[in-house]
């Protein structure tokens, strides 16, 4: 069992893997052809809620709620409509519930944003990525420029709590198409901002052509570069980067995310979706058919658990707490390190900060401008 009555708060995450795009650099492909499946999906999934709702001491007090994975805003109103009512009927979702439901433009339908507000979803995340109509297009992405700004327009009447994420490095968006974007950008009602680094799956059509040479991508250097500029640009406007890859004006930092970057407890539902207790990491079975199979005759779908070592456990804190802006605690990162252990992580301390790749303001670590680049490399440098 995951939770108990003596839990306040949690976090919720369905997974939500039916997607009407086939992009290059998504891995639910495989997924897209399957829309059939829709509502024995929907029904395996508030099934398994159900089987957990069984098991709870009371109703747990929601603290995020997000719908992710696919695009759930293709979800059937109907059927959203009724998961909900099994969520409520399992856990407490009030007004400082933060709600999120990830959206793709060219998907959603004006009269579903009151809808969806009238459920209690009260944060957008939208899939903007880009807003070359070409390179939408070259990903088989089925949304256009205009549907963005189509759906801002809209969006704004309801909803206070936007996001929207973008992806810096695609194939034929340069340096100076990069900063339009963002000067746009920064002029829409927004409260959040997300950009990630293009990546490549295996197996994909852009992983291919990329091999073939049929495409070219930005150099590191000037990818490294233009983030920089964005970090700094961003700000300008107002929007602080407190994680990596997240940009939040003030009080708008995902607060889901958050959850997951502290090592705090949540709980994923449907296909392939992760939970977290604290100690131990477990996840959904992958493959579709056994996932439906396992909800109906109301087994546990969980295909995969894990106790987490004190090995793993140290370099969980390292990496999640390095891509904050606030850091990880020093205390924190040693005190389950032995004596021998401390001593080689002090020293590779004192190398990093020396080197420029680290900070230490007030007993936490953070990584500097040039430790963001080879964030990876500090990350295994400080791991026991």
């Amino acid at each position: 069992m995951f939770y108990s009555h003596k839990v306040k708060t949690t976090s919720v995450y369905i997974h939500w893997p039916f997607c009407p795009y086939r992009c290059h650099f998504c891995p639910f492909v495989a997924l897209a052809s399957h829309d059939h499946f829709m509502k024995r999906y929907h029904d395996a999934l508030v099934k398994e809620i159900a089987f957990f709702g069984q098991r709870l001491h009371g109703k747990i007090l929601l603290e995020t709620l997000f719908l992710g994975g696919g695009t759930p805003s293709t979800y059937p109103d109907d059927l959203l409509l009724d998961m909900f009512d099994k969520l409520k009927g399992t856990f407490d979702i009030d007004d400082d519930t933060e709600v999120t439901i990830e959206v793709n433009p060219g998907t959603v339908q004006e009269h579903q944003l009151e809808e969806w507000k009238a459920l209690g979803i009260n944060r957008l995340s939208i899939g903007v990525q880009s807003l070359n109509n070409l390179v939408l297009k070259s990903l088989n992405r089925l949304q256009s420029a205009q549907d963005v700004r189509g759906l801002l327009h809209n969006a704004v009447r309801t909803f206070d709590n936007i996001s929207v994420d973008l992806i810096l490095g695609l194939p034929g968006v340069g340096t100076s198409e990069w900063k339009e974007l963002l000067k746009e950008v920064v002029s829409w009602p927004l409260k959040h901002v997300s950009i990630y680094f293009l990546t490549i799956h295996e197996n994909t059509r852009l992983f291919f052509d990329i091999q073939q040479q049929k495409v070219m991508l930005p150099v590191d250097d000037s990818l490294v570069r233009l983030y920089h500029w964005s970090v700094d640009f961003l700000k300008r406007y107002g929007f602080e980067h407190y994680e990596t890859s997240n940009f939040a004006r003030p009080g708008y930092q995902c607060r889901h995310n958050i959850v997951c970057w502290e090592r705090r407890p949540y709980r994923g539902f449907g296909l392939g979706a992760c939970s977290f207790d604290g100690a131990s990491r477990f996840q959904n079975y992958k493959r579709l058919m056994t996932y439906l199979e396992k909800a109906e005759i109301k087994e546990s779908c969980m295909e995969f658990s894990e106790k987490l070592t004190g090995e793993q456990i140290h370099l969980e804190k390292v990496m999640l707490g390095l891509r904050r802006r606030s850091g990880v605690s020093v205390d924190e990162l040693i005190e389950m390190l032995s004596p021998q252990e401390r001593g080689r992580f002090k020293d590779n301390v004192r190398w990093l900060r020396h080197n420029d790749y680290i900070q230490e303001n007030s007993g936490r670590l953070v990584l500097t401008p040039k430790g963001l680049v080879v964030q990876n490399e500090v990350v295994a440098k400080l791991s026991v």
